[in-house]
């Protein structure tokens, strides 16, 4: 079992190993249940077995339903539709965010010898995967989807000592080892995709809170108090918001208080992005993606062979016949008066 670091307490690793398992499963829950009732009963069977050979869900009319939700459907499909575009288009800003930014700047490799190339070697990062920048907005930061590079501001050689310098290094590193760039912006992506579920795209964001508590404790290893001296020394750095949500950067104002309190070895609270309104938000989407999905596999009287066409009510409202065997509140009928019609 891997034992902790000293600066952090084991009620604290427990908690945020526990946090962590929770958020990768429920966004993981989420993709399943968002999508599959939508396109499920395109693709396979099954679906359609959950009211097989049923005609009424106690008084309601399973055909009347069909009828009311067939459109709230639809309306999902389009909003996927919808969602591709525009998570496509999100993903396309980020990118042309950071080419903009990094355009009119000379980026360079390290010189052998010089205070970045050293604080390389100290990271066990190769400089050829770091480029140093004059004026670069964000002091240092990861991107790349394939082949990630490290992007550090040639100041940083002012800023830091060299033990500070390569402490930012090796915390890219490891950004860069776990491929977090392309890893978060699929799951960035992927919430933009179902932007009607506001808990997926704040679930997103707590892994890439995660993703730089991990990045910490990679860069802390035996100096938490260096990485956390480097933090302070940044905090007043000034970065864009729009290059922040579009590369793994090494500066996250809005966790400077939990950063800098575990490498202190406080145990700061485990907080998330997700609220009770996003969490209430996706109860009720999910409650009518999956309604509509069960309901519109559910087979029609009219397609089954051999059984006698249910609730035929041309010209009239579905909710007509919604309780087609008599109200809710009252003794139910024994015969459809709609059969046959």
């Amino acid at each position: 079992m891997e034992r902790s670091p000293p600066y952090r307490p084991a009620a604290l690793v427990t908690r945020e190993d526990r946090r962590r398992r929770t958020v990768l499963v429920g966004f993981a829950a989420l993709i399943v249940l968002s999508t599959s009732p939508i396109f499920g009963h395109h693709v396979a069977a099954g679906m359609d077995t959950l009211l097989a050979g049923r005609d009424h869900l106690g008084a309601l009319c399973l055909t009347a339903l069909h009828h009311l939700l067939a459109p709230v459907h639809y309306i999902f499909h389009v909003l996927v539709v919808a969602g591709l575009a525009y998570a496509v288009w999100d993903r396309v800003r980020a990118w042309l965010t950071v080419r903009r930014a990094l355009a009119p700047l000379e980026a360079e490799c390290p010189r052998p010898e010089d205070s970045f190339w050293r604080a390389a070697r100290s990271a066990n990062l190769d400089p050829g995967r770091l480029r140093v920048v004059s004026g670069l907005p964000n002091p240092a930061f990861t991107i790349g989807w394939f082949r990630p590079l490290v992007y550090v501001a040639a100041e940083l050689a002012e800023w830091l000592a060299p033990d500070e310098l390569a402490a930012v290094l090796t915390h890219e590193r490891a950004h860069l080892v776990r491929r977090d760039p392309l890893r978060l912006s699929v799951l960035r992506f992927l919430g933009r995709m179902l932007f009607w579920l506001p808990a997926l795209h704040r679930l997103a964001a707590d892994v890439a809170d995660d993703a730089e508590i991990a990045a910490d404790d990679a860069a802390a290893a035996g100096r938490p108090l260096v990485l956390a001296s480097a933090i302070l020394a940044l905090a007043s750095w000034r970065t864009p918001p729009a290059l922040v949500r579009a590369s793994v950067g090494f500066y996250r104002p809005d966790l400077l208080d939990r950063r800098i309190r575990r490498l202190a070895g406080e145990e700061p609270a485990v907080t998330s992005h997700v609220t009770r309104r996003s969490i209430v938000g996706a109860a009720l989407a999910l409650g009518l993606v999956w309604t509509s999905g069960v309901l519109m596999a559910h087979p029609m009287s009219s397609e089954r062979p051999g059984v006698l066409a249910h609730c035929i009510h041309k010209g009239e409202w579905a909710t007509s016949h919604l309780f087609c065997l008599g109200s809710p509140f009252g003794t139910l009928r024994l015969h459809c008066p709609h059969v046959g019609r």
